[in-house]
């Protein structure tokens, strides 16, 4: 287990979300920067009103950032589908109930295509306390849809999103590959050198 990071105090920032799991995700990839990340207050609920990842992410964090009055980050990500038009795309999490009925719903709207071509798409925002957008990037990793699930890691569509590549599915890779190469790995590895330059550039 690796030891604790000393935190300067003043190096807090919030996450736009409710989810203990993405909130671990996060705290791994900014944990060398010594931000200390913290889950926004349950009470706190923002509507995705935006049209694109991105506009979701900057709003996440701009509302939890004025609310809070600390740094907040947010991402927001999703599958996009060429043969489905970019669906479900920003609506990937709301396709269905569970994540098998997402995956079966994609499935079958797909049926026998023969372009099954796709990308997962991360969009990541970072809110000054008083809401306004300090950084943002984002992150693609392009893959295909198979016809059935393969593999029991990782959640959401990871079984049935293949990457050429490494000839494995998302939930086929360990995760340490997984959070190399996806579309939140490589948001992140844009965000971090940002991030750092930021820090020393902000009073």
């Amino acid at each position: 287990m690796n030891s604790p990071i000393e935190v300067n105090p003043s190096k807090i920032m919030v996450v736009a979300t409710g989810n203990p799991g993405k909130l671990e995700e996060m705290q791994v990839y900014l944990a060398d920067l010594g931000w200390e990340l913290q889950l926004k207050p349950d009470s706190l609920e923002v509507e995705e009103t935006g049209e694109t990842f991105m506009e979701n992410a900057c709003l996440k964090a701009s509302e939890v950032a004025r609310a809070t009055g600390q740094w907040a980050i947010a991402d927001d990500s999703g599958l996009e589908v060429d043969a489905l038009d970019g669906a479900p795309g920003i609506f990937s999490a709301r396709y269905g109930a569970t994540d098998a009925e997402r995956i079966e719903r994609l499935l079958f709207e797909l049926g026998n295509e023969l372009d099954r071509e796709a990308q997962f798409v991360c969009a990541i925002a970072i809110a000054r306390p008083d809401g306004a957008i300090a950084l943002q990037t984002e992150g693609i990793c392009p893959g295909r849809i198979i016809h059935r699930p393969r593999g029991n890691n990782g959640f959401g569509y990871d079984p049935i999103f293949y990457v050429p590549e490494q000839r494995l599915t998302f939930a086929e890779m360990s995760p340490e590959v997984k959070q190399r190469i996806s579309h939140r790995g490589q948001a992140f590895a844009a965000l971090i050198p940002q991030l750092a330059r930021l820090e020393h550039s902000t009073p």
